[in-house]
């Protein structure tokens, strides 16, 4: 059996989680400018109308109560990584289909389908306080529309005998694959069910939209599908960057505060991944869009902020940028192996203890939330909560809205 496990609203949860005053009102998140769209959107902001993909202004205006959120990419990376960790622990076989998705194999998994299902759900609400919805059935197919069934914050197992109940009655549309042209192809011909697919022959199913996708869709209309679980490859690298919205100095304070947000953002999720790497790599661009990256190899594998920061620092002094105005940093880590060192006593006691306060900032934000605590440097006054209906959290009256904190 294939589960399929889905992060309810996943980036709304997220910033509802980190901003407690958030919590059972109306959020959207997204680009707060007149072309923004919704990126994901609260239950509470769907009931009003409001739709993944929407332009902002008529979300706005479906909703006047909307609470419009910046999209922090970064933060869900490392929630998406916790949340894949504890995955992780259920089976050897977990496929992220995408930051808030992902299959497991089930084979050889030694508990029945439908309580392993509630041990998953229950762990991450437990560790991260987010609801997921899950979806158990024989393939791929069936356990990813099971869990399109279930939300929100629901269980559904499908059993192979259950298949054809479930399955024939689904609108066409939920077929993988079948968008705004196939539907109109399909509905020329009176196709619209998972049973009018079924009882149609593959070859007048080509013939309507053409050799491959009639194909799949005769597949998929009798519950068949043979994708396997493919486990994901290792990450070689992982880190961010930021564009400012005006070019900065480079003794500007901003480089130093985004450089170590950075490192805060890419050392939670190498310690959520159970990784750890050697090389930190620097990208700067110029106002003129030039682009120069230099970067320093450590003895040790490292996994926290403080030597991320620390080397990042060290390289970009070391770039000679005095006068140059920069639009662009970004901060990677490279050579990424199983885990840190477990402790480093050859660099004294001190270094032991910013190993011991990171994870425990780690085990506060499972339980609290990501914005529950954090270096000083990076608080920003009047970012917490959006105070007025109709305004994005982290915007002061006349500016633009920021990026919510890591």
């Amino acid at each position: 059996m294939i589960l399929h496990a889905d992060l309810d609203a996943f980036y709304a949860a997220v910033e509802q989680r980190r901003r407690p005053g958030l919590a059972g009102r109306p959020v959207a998140v997204g680009a707060t400018g007149p072309r923004g769209v919704v990126m994901s959107a609260s239950y509470e902001a769907r009931a009003s109308g409001v739709e993944s993909g929407q332009p902002v202004v008529r979300a706005r205006r479906v909703c006047p109560e909307l609470v419009v959120v910046a999209p922090d990419m970064d933060e869900y990376a490392v929630v998406s990584a916790n949340v894949m960790a504890v995955l992780s622990s259920f089976s050897r076989k977990v496929e992220p289909a995408s930051l808030d998705e992902a299959y497991l194999d089930l084979a050889g998994v030694p508990f029945r389908p439908r309580v392993l299902a509630e041990l998953l759900r229950e762990r991450v609400w437990q560790e991260q306080r987010l609801a997921l919805s899950v979806g158990v059935g024989p393939n791929k197919l069936i356990a990813k529309l099971a869990s399109v069934a279930a939300k929100p914050d629901g269980l559904l197992v499908v059993t192979p005998a259950e298949v054809p109940g479930f399955l024939l009655p689904l609108p066409a549309t939920r077929l993988p694959g079948v968008g705004p042209s196939t539907t109109a192809a399909l509905t020329r011909f009176g196709l619209t069910t998972v049973a009018d697919l079924a009882a149609t022959p593959p070859d007048t199913l080509r013939r309507i939209v053409g050799a491959a996708a009639g194909e799949q869709l005769a597949r998929f209309a009798r519950g068949e599908d043979l994708r396997p679980v493919v486990p994901q490859r290792a990450e070689r690298s992982l880190g961010g960057e930021r564009t400012f919205p005006a070019d900065v100095s480079a003794e500007h304070e901003l480089i130093r505060t985004t450089l170590l947000r950075l490192a805060e953002s890419a050392a939670a999720r190498l310690r959520a991944a159970g990784v750890a790497g050697r090389t930190v790599t620097v990208k700067v661009r110029f106002a003129d869009l030039r682009t120069v990256t230099r970067s320093r190899t450590l003895p040790e594998p490292v996994d926290l902020a403080h030597d991320l920061y620390a080397t990042a620092v060290q390289v970009f002094d070391g770039m000679g940028l005095a006068r140059a105005r920069i639009r662009l940093i970004g901060l990677r880590v490279e050579g990424l192996g199983q885990g840190a060192r477990p402790q480093q006593m050859a660099l004294g006691e001190r270094e032991h203890g910013w190993s011991e306060l990171e994870r425990t900032v780690d085990r506060v934000r499972a339980k609290f939330g990501t914005a529950s605590v954090g270096p000083a440097s990076l608080l920003e006054p009047g970012r917490e909560v959006a105070r007025e209906p109709g305004r994005e959290v982290g915007k002061e009256p006349g500016g633009d809205a920021g990026k919510g904190t890591s």
